[in-house]
């Protein structure tokens, strides 16, 4: 089996890559929602692949591995690997948990990731609102995370919130970063003691809470938490989009405080996550296989965590649904350091009419039944998604 081409359309919001082979069957996998920008950056691979066995998946991305780099941009390599799995498990038949050892576990956990509803406000009644509104959602989440601080419009709606410029990066992915006031700090801490005494011990609460902190202002938050049991707080220091680690740093910071810590979204590579390992500097690692380097690079992030005591939250909130079958696929075969992964939904809604695979309802008390499809065990139906292609990517299904 030969690939013979790579293509890339634009479906909705999503770069979506087809791998096409010389025996019929092809691969696809889905990058990042609103990431358009990446077309480009992923067909610039196309040379690489032309000629090789789409099934023997490392040989191929030793040739691609080193052209990527930190959120968005090793996206392009991401989306490529998933599609080569696709194709793996399609010739052999099998799913691609089973490529991947093997599933342990026969349903996967996530929680709301994508799932979320328009905050009335900022007060401590807003949060413990919004709270109450996901714990009834239809997919009985055991986990829900909250964005809040720096990862939410707080940090510009709440006056003095910090001292910085509220108005300096309105876009998402900024970095907006600065001490934080007393008054800041004492709001941040009330929304989530609202939201705790709606939760109880019903279900497992984590804040998405940056970055933007300082690291004596991420210590006192730490520390101020530590009476409401929650899940992990995530990204204080870096994250989403930032190109570093400071594994030093993330360090300080769990060693100071019995709150457990997260980051890990923006990071490309098992390289990039040795030192964070390595140093017991967090708690939970969080790579996306969007951007990691895809599900082989996740799963081995996730046994080396393993070995170093630290648990495995995997992102994913915008990945789509082709995304949401790489995900449930490779999470099955993960260690027992696996929590849960970032659920994500098709957006915009027509996507659930251009896939099969998926199972109705997708995720049943917080979890979704892994599927024993062939390949990631969710695909498009070209005949469906052709009417959604832009003009110039009219020959994609061809």
């Amino acid at each position: 089996m030969k690939i013979v081409d790579l293509r890339c359309a634009i479906i909705g919001k999503s770069p979506v890559v087809r791998i096409v082979t010389d025996q019929g069957i092809s691969g696809y996998a889905q990058a990042e929602t609103w990431k358009t920008y990446l077309k480009p950056h992923i067909l610039a691979l196309r040379d690489a692949l032309l000629g090789e066995d789409p099934r023997l998946v490392e040989r191929v991305m030793r040739k691609i591995r080193q052209r990527g780099g930190f959120k968005p941009w090793g996206s392009a390599v991401s989306v490529i690997e998933m599609a080569l799995w696709d194709i793996a498990g399609k010739a052999a038949n099998v799913p691609v948990h089973r490529l991947l050892g093997g599933k342990v576990r026969d349903s996967v956990r996530v929680y709301n990731g994508a799932v979320r509803f328009p905050l009335a406000g900022h007060r401590p009644q807003d949060y413990a609102a919004d709270l109450k509104a996901m714990m009834q959602s239809p997919e009985g989440f055991t986990i829900i995370k909250q964005p809040i601080g720096f990862h939410s419009d707080m940090k510009r709606a709440v006056p003095d919130f910090y001292y910085g410029d509220p108005t300096a990066s309105p876009l998402h992915g900024a970095l907006d970063r600065g001490p934080i006031t007393e008054k800041g700090l004492n709001l941040f801490v009330d929304c989530v003691a609202a939201m705790k005494e709606v939760a109880g011990d019903k279900v497992g609460l984590a804040l998405d809470c940056g970055p933007g902190w300082m690291l004596s202002d991420a210590i006192k938050l730490a520390r101020r938490l530590e009476p409401y049991s929650l899940m992990w707080i995530e990204d204080l220091l870096s994250g989403d989009y930032t190109p570093w680690v400071d594994a030093g740093s993330y360090r300080d910071l769990t060693r100071g405080s019995t709150t457990p810590i997260h980051t890990g979204e923006q990071i490309y590579l098992r390289h990039n996550f040795k030192e964070l390992i390595e140093r017991n500097a967090v708690h939970v690692v969080g790579p996306d296989p969007a951007d990691v380097g895809g599900i082989a690079e996740l799963k081995w992030i996730a046994e080396f965590a393993d070995i170093h005591g630290i648990m495995m939250a995997p992102h994913g909130t915008a990945n789509g649904l082709l995304g949401l079958g790489a995900l449930v696929q490779v999470c099955a075969t993960l260690p027992d350091n696996f929590i849960a992964f970032e659920y994500t939904t098709g957006d915009p809604a027509w996507w659930y009419d251009i896939v099969e695979g998926l199972p109705d309802p997708i995720v049943v008390n917080g979890k979704i039944a892994v599927s024993e499809r062939p390949g990631m065990g969710v695909d498009l139906i070209p005949e469906r998604a052709r009417p959604y292609l832009e003009p110039d990517d009219q020959a994609f299904f061809d």
